[in-house]
């Protein structure tokens, strides 16, 4: 049916959320085509694109699937049907796909060989090799392995989520064949080593570093499972199974066990992807497809090896400092340096609010900053919102120090955090045993912001601190991602604090913060309020600008606005990592609005709306994407940075410098493709995360005094 004129200019407007998404994994691909790169480097980035598409897979392709099965006909503000989305998804996934089996097998492995590190097939190897594969397959294979049969007497076996399988034909005396399913076991390294190792089982880095696959010493040794029977063929295949499965929160009495039957429901998802090799035969192909219940369209043919995620082994564990990123060991700002007793850090908040940049600045005052609050006799109450906090989590640990200390200890872990239900499970299972109040979220709405409060009594007063941030108190990923947190003794944040907890754990219905945007309360209101003043300056002929980076642009009503914003004369600068449905550089539409993306060593994670206000500029920091879920759908907070200094760094050390990034930035073209940026002829290289690391400055007090 041909589009109205109405429904053309609509849909020129947006685009689609999904593709865009993928190009954001394009650009991660291309991070590891890019020979400027460390060698090793660029197979990490391998792995995190094969990472990336099993989660799209999971969750954003499984998400469109149950939506054309319940025939939804609503369509997106793209204008896109369901059915069109399916289909460009698939075309891009496996031109992603194959374009990222090229990079492995043309460029990355060639030049690992040169460097002395061979990654094999079992066809490649030695005499001596491959009998130290066989070793390695009886001593270390075989007994995990348990080859399942397929036949009237034998039901098809579970295939499990990311899993790598054999697809095994054998056949018996009499030339009847038979199927058989043989799990290559995820516990064992995917990819194996056959070289010597010294005493702490590390390879020896002077020399040179064989590797094989798993599933080639498994196919080369399938005669010991299935003695007295004829091999005659094994065919790898790996699926994706849904796992954005509902948590339906409102109708459990129990969340924590209604999270413990979601996790494992996720494990049983309907598949939505079956990769397989191209030498496999429609035979056996369709006997996959019939028994996992796979629609042809979901079939993806692509070359060895499938998945690629398990290539962050090899990164791991070589010792070759020389083909990865030079260490980098991150700052302490000057005014936490010399905490020699419990009382320093907090009279170092109370001279000025303290502005971290993560990974540049060190994470440890965080956790330093909970500690000290567990140890010290004046600290009263501490509470914390939790959403991913790894396995290792000192923060927790210190939480648990302050319960044992005889502090009251209230802290929100949020048990929806996408794949980090089952350790946040954990972590509140330990917080409540040790005495913590513990409270498992919202009804309807997960809690994204960053929130860490410490109650003091200091003579005859009460003090608040506070800790506000853009990332989750996770201090393994604040070494790899960049994220923004601050410190501060503020009396109106530290009331909004308290305000916001009470919002959190009882039944406060505030809804005039006196600093903070709050979602769902006042935060997409607030946001539209600052945006509309930048217009109104522009209308009366004032200089206007925004400056706003964040993960995502999705939610339509922000999009029109800043559609509004660029007519009116606003310059309007976007760094938006990822996903972008906002088109720019369209004429009446976006003329003044630019969209870069910055990819590179660590992760921006940062979310950081800036305001020129007729020279009077504002900034928030926090945790909130322009994302419906973000603005209407999630406890998220924006905080104000109100020092002037603070306010300096952030334009011109971080922001401007993103802008002018010529080395890692991509900039959005009108049809949404993005062109990568090069120096011009004489022009100096500008990688902003290198300039960060370099930084001549540093960061320290600013702002109001307690």
């Amino acid at each position: 049916m041909p589009k109205t004129k109405g429904e053309t200019t609509h849909c020129i407007r947006y685009f689609n959320r999904e593709l865009s998404l993928l190009d954001f994994q394009q650009r991660v691909l291309e991070e590891a085509q890019d020979e400027r790169n460390p060698l090793l480097e660029r197979l990490k980035f391998l792995a995190i694109f094969g990472s990336n598409m099993d989660e799209f897979f999971m969750v954003r392709v499984s998400g469109i699937r149950e939506q054309i099965e319940a025939q939804v006909t609503q369509l997106p503000p793209d204008g896109m049907s369901l059915k069109e989305e399916i289909e460009r998804i698939r075309r891009k996934s496996l031109r992603l796909y194959r374009q990222s089996v090229v990079c492995l097998h043309r460029q990355i492995i060639p030049q690992l060989r040169k460097a002395g590190i061979h990654i094999l097939p079992y066809s490649k190897l030695t005499a001596a090799q491959q009998r130290k594969a066989s070793q390695y397959f009886h001593e270390f294979v075989f007994p995990v392995l348990t080859p399942l049969a397929f036949d009237p007497g034998h039901p098809f076996p579970h295939i499990s989520n990311l899993s790598l399988n054999l697809a095994v034909v054998v056949a018996d005396h009499e030339g009847n064949e038979r199927f058989a399913r043989v799990k290559v076991p995820n516990t064992l390294p995917r990819l194996v080593p056959l070289h010597r190792t010294d005493h702490s089982g590390l390879p020896n880095s002077n020399s040179h570093l064989y590797f094989t696959w798993l599933e080639d010493i498994v196919i080369a040794n399938l005669h010991e499972l299935f003695p007295e029977m004829r091999i005659m063929a094994a065919y790898p295949f790996r699926i994706v199974r849904d796992a954005d499965i509902e948590i339906r929160e409102l109708e459990a009495d129990d969340l924590l066990e209604t999270i413990r039957q979601t996790i494992h429901r996720r494990k049983f998802g309907s598949v939505v992807q079956l990769a397989i090799g191209p030498e496999m035969p429609r035979r056996v192909r369709n006997l996959l497809m019939q028994n996992l219940e796979v629609y042809p369209q979901d079939v993806y043919v692509l070359p060895h090896p499938l998945g690629l995620s398990s290539l962050m082994q090899v990164y791991a564990e070589i010792p070759r400092a020389d083909l990865k990123f030079a260490p980098y060991h991150p700052a302490i700002p000057p005014p936490l340096q010399q905490n020699t007793d419990t009382a320093d850090i907090f009279h170092a908040i109370q001279q000025g609010n303290i502005l971290l940049h993560h990974p540049y600045d060190s994470f440890e005052p965080v956790v330093e900053f909970l500690r000290t609050a567990a140890r010290d006799p004046h600290v009263l109450a501490i509470k914390q919102t939790i959403y991913r906090v790894g396995k290792n989590a000192p923060v927790v640990q210190a939480l648990l120090e302050a319960a044992e200390a005889g502090k009251q200890v209230a802290v929100l872990v949020e048990l929806k955090a996408r794949f980090d239900e089952e350790s946040n499970i954990g972590w509140a299972q330990r917080l409540e045993q040790a005495g913590v109040h513990v409270v498992y979220g919202f009804v309807g709405l997960k809690t994204h912001c960053k929130v860490g409060l410490v109650v003091r009594q200091e003579g005859d007063r009460i003090r608040r601190y506070v800790h506000l941030s853009t990332g989750n108190y996770n201090a393994t990923t604040a070494q790899i991602y960049e994220d923004i947190g601050m410190f501060t003794c503020d009396e109106e944040i530290g009331a909004d604090a308290t305000d916001l907890f009470n919002y959190l754990t009882g039944y406060s219905k505030k809804h005039d913060y006196r600093k903070l945007l709050v979602a769902p309360v006042n935060l997409r209101q607030k946001l539209v309020e600052l945006i509309r003043r930048e217009i109104a300056h522009a209308e009366q002929g004032l200089p206007a600008r925004l400056i706003l980076k964040m993960n995502a642009l999705v939610d339509k009503q922000m999009i029109d606005l800043l559609y509004e914003a660029s007519c009116a004369g606003v310059q309007v600068d976007l760094i938006v990592r990822g996903i972008c449905c906002l088109r720019p550089g369209v004429p009446k539409m976006s003329d003044n609005i630019r969209v870069i993306s910055v990819l590179g060593r660590y992760l921006e994670h940062s979310r950081i709306y800036y305001f020129w206000n007729n020279g009077d500029e504002q900034i928030y920091l926090g945790s909130a994407d322009l994302m419906p879920r973000n603005l209407d759908h999630r406890v998220e907070v924006l905080f104000p940075v109100e020092s002037p200094e603070h306010i300096r760094y952030l334009r011109d050390q971080a922001l401007e410098c993103y802008l002018q990034d010529n080395r890692r930035a991509r900039i959005m073209q009108p049809d949404g493709s993005y062109q990568r940026l090069y120096p011009s002829d004489g022009q100096p290289e500008i990688d902003v995360q290198f300039r960060l690391m370099q930084r001549p400055w540093t960061l320290s007090i600013g702002g109001n005094e307690c």
